[in-house]
C-alpha cells in the first residue's frame, strides 16, 4: 500500500518560486565587477531568473545541455543558477583560476552549449574560444554599454541585452527530479578532472540539510556571506539553502581581499560567513593590526582545508565569532559533516570543547561514513584508530560524467582518499590525504597535525608538511614555512616550538623556509607540486 501524499518532484525552480511567494522581499546584495554595489530582492532574482529560462528557450537549447559560466559571485550568477537548471538545462560552473589548457579541455569535455561570463575573464575566453568548437554563444554578464567594441570573440551579447527583451512569466517545465542540474569539474591535481554531475533532487535535499541547526542554521533572519566561490561545488550549496530560507545574500564579487571582505560584512550587517582558511587568514591579517572589531558576525563556516587551531581560538576568543569547522568534497555536493556540539558537550572544559571544534565535525542526516583498514574491514569509532574514510548518501556521486576513472564506488561506498579517526560520539576528524599521509618506522604521522602547530607560531604565515625518504625510518617529516611579512624565526626555533605539543617521534627532521606555497584552483595546498619544487632536498638525518 502506498501513502496517500501529493507527489512532486523535488526541483530548483520550486526553490526559487518558493522564495519569490513568500520570501520576495528578501535582499540580495552584490558588489559588481564594475565595483559598485549592487541590490534588489529575491522577487527579482525570480524575474530575471524567468527571462535567463526564456532567452535559453530563444537559443533553442535543449533538453540537458550544458551551459558554461565563469563568474564571481554576484546576482546575475545567481540568476543563471536558478534559470538555466530551472529550465531543465545543466548549469556548468567553471573555475577561472584553471589553466587555460585545462578550461578548454573541460569546456570540451562537457559539451557546453553557452559560455556566460564576467568581464574579468575576457582575456581568458580570448585565449580558449577557438579551441571550444561546441561553445556556440558567447555572453558577457555587463550592461550592453559595457561590451568591448572589438572583443575579438564571436557573436558576443551583453547579459542585459540578452534577457532584456525576455518575458518575465514562464511555465516551469516538470521533469524526473533525478534529472541533472549542475556539474562542477574536480580540480583534477592528478590526471584530468572528472565531472560530478548532481541532480536536482541531490540539490534540494542538500539545501534542506545544509540548512538544519545541527549544520548551518541558515534562517531568514540571517545576513549570509559565501565567500567560497559560486564557480566551486555550487559556493557550499548556499544559494539554495539561502532560496528556500529567504535569508539575505551578500555577494563578494571580485573583491577577495580582507580589507574588502570586512567592510563588506560590516556595511551589510552580515551575521554568517563562509570560505576557505586562506581568507579568512587574509581577514584578520587585515583587522588584527588596525584594531578592528566585528558588530554583527556571529558565526563562520570555514572548510575547504584543515582549519588551524589558532584561527579558531583568534575568531572565538578576540572576535566573539563561532567557527564551524566543515568537510566535503565535490563529490558530496559539497557537504558531509560539520562541527556543532552535542547537548552533552556543552558541560564539558573549554579545553575539551576545543578538542571538538578542532575535528571536522558530525554526519549530516543524508550522508553515511565509515573507516577502512588496508584490508577493507571496518576501523573502530574509537578517536585513535585511523583509516580510509568512505561515504555513501543522495548527494553523494554514485559514478562521474561520462563514466571517467571507471566504477569509482567500493562496495556501494564512494573512497574519499581521506585519512580519518572518528570517536564514540560521531565526531570524525581528518588525519591526512591518503597519498599525504607520512609514514615513519611503520607509524602514521599527520601532516595536519605538524602544519597546525607551526601555523600556531607568530612568525608563520602558512606551512606544509611532506614526507621525506629516510634510510632507516622509510620517511620523516619536514615542514615547509612561508613567514609572515617582517617576521623573523629561525628553523631551531620553530623546531623547539614543537617540544611538549607532540610526540617527539613526531616533530619535524627540518623547517625549510620558502617564498611561497603552491596552491590549487581551489587555494588548497599542491604538496605535489611542494615536493617537486623540494626534489634536489636532503634530509639532515638521513
Amino acid at each position: 500500500m502506498l501513502g496517500l501524499m501529493q507527489s512532486q518532484p523535488l526541483s530548483i525552480s520550486s526553490l526559487i518560486e518558493f522564495a519569490d511567494r513568500h520570501h520576495g522581499d528578501g535582499e540580495i546584495v552584490s558588489r559588481r565587477v564594475e565595483g559598485d554595489i549592487h541590490r534588489y530582492q529575491w522577487s527579482d532574482v525570480a524575474r530575471r531568473s524567468r527571462q535567463v529560462a526564456n532567452a535559453l528557450d530563444g537559443l533553442a537549447l535543449q533538453f540537458s545541455d550544458r551551459v558554461a559560466t565563469l563568474a564571481w559571485n554576484g546576482y546575475r550568477h545567481l540568476e543563471l543558477y536558478f534559470g538555466v537548471s530551472g529550465s531543465g538545462r545543466v548549469l556548468h560552473t567553471i573555475n577561472p583560476r584553471l589553466h587555460p589548457d585545462q578550461i578548454a579541455w573541460i569546456a570540451n569535455h562537457a559539451e557546453d552549449q553557452v559560455l556566460c561570463f564576467d568581464l574579468t575573464f575576457l582575456p581568458l575566453v580570448q585565449a580558449v574560444h577557438a579551441r571550444c568548437p561546441t561553445i556556440k554563444h558567447y555572453i558577457a554578464l555587463c550592461d550592453a554599454d559595457k561590451l568591448p567594441a572589438d572583443s575579438g570573440v564571436p557573436h558576443l551579447t551583453s547579459y542585459e541585452a540578452w534577457i532584456g527583451g525576455q518575458s518575465t512569466s514562464y511555465e516551469w517545465p516538470s521533469f524526473d527530479e533525478n534529472s541533472a542540474s549542475s556539474m562542477c569539474y574536480t580540480s583534477g591535481t592528478t590526471g584530468n578532472p572528472k565531472a560530478a554531475l548532481y541532480s536536482h533532487r541531490s540539490t534540494v535535499l542538500h539545501a534542506y540539510a545544509a540548512a538544519l541547526p545541527d549544520v548551518m542554521c541558515l534562517s531568514a533572519r540571517d545576513a549570509v556571506l559565501p565567500v567560497v566561490p559560486m564557480f566551486h561545488v555550487n559556493a557550499w550549496g548556499i544559494p539554495y539553502s539561502a532560496a528556500l530560507t529567504g535569508c539575505k545574500l551578500v555577494f563578494p564579487g571580485p573583491a577577495m581581499d580582507g580589507k574588502s571582505i570586512y567592510e563588506l560584512i560590516e556595511a551589510e550587517k552580515v551575521t554568517y560567513a563562509a570560505g576557505v582558511p586562506t581568507v579568512w587568514q587574509m581577514l584578520l591579517g587585515h583587522m588584527k593590526p588596525a584594531g578592528l572589531r566585528f558588530s554583527t558576525l556571529k558565526r563562520t563556516v570555514i572548510g575547504g582545508s584543515a582549519c588551524p587551531p589558532a584561527m579558531i581560538d583568534s575568531f572565538r576568543e578576540e572576535y566573539g565569532v563561532e567557527v564551524l569547522h566543515a568537510w566535503g568534497m565535490t563529490e558530496m555536493s559539497p557537504l558531509g559533516t560539520l562541527c556543532t556540539l552535542k547537548n552533552k558537550d556543552l558541560a564539558k572544559s573549554p579545553e575539551e570543547q576545543m578538542k571538538l571544534r578542532l575535528k571536522q565535525g558530525r554526519a549530516i542526516f543524508g550522508v553515511d561514513m565509515k573507516i577502512v583498514g588496508e584490508d577493507g574491514a571496518e576501523l573502530p569509532w574509537d578517536g585513535k584508530t585511523p583509516g580510509d574514510l568512505y561515504v555513501k548518501g543522495p548527494w553523494v556521486v554514485r559514478e562521474y560524467f561520462k563514466g571517467e576513472g571507471g566504477d569509482p564506488l567500493v562496495g556501494g561506498w564512494f573512497p574519499t582518499g581521506d585519512v580519518a579517526v572518528i570517536d564514540s560520539g560521531g565526531y570524525m576528524q581528518i588525519t591526512d590525504r591518503s597519498k599525504d599521509v607520512i609514514k615513519s618506522g611503520g607509524e602514521w604521522i599527520s601532516s595536519i597535525d605538524i602544519e597546525n602547530i607551526a601555523v600556531a607560531h607568530p612568525a608563520v604565515a602558512m606551512a606544509a608538511c611532506i614526507g621525506m625518504k629516510h634510510p632507516k625510518w622509510d620517511e620523516r617529516p619536514i615542514v615547509a614555512v612561508v613567514k609572515k611579512p617582517g617576521a623573523e624565526v629561525t628553523r631551531e626555533e620553530l623546531i623547539r616550538f614543537y617540544e611538549g605539543k607532540t610526540a617527539k617521534w613526531q616533530v619535524p627532521d627540518d623547517v625549510v623556509f620558502v617564498d611561497a606555497i603552491p596552491l590549487g584552483a581551489t587555494g588548497k595546498m599542491l604538496k605535489t607540486r611542494l615536493r617537486d619544487m623540494l626534489r634536489d632536498y636532503k634530509l639532515p638525518t638521513a
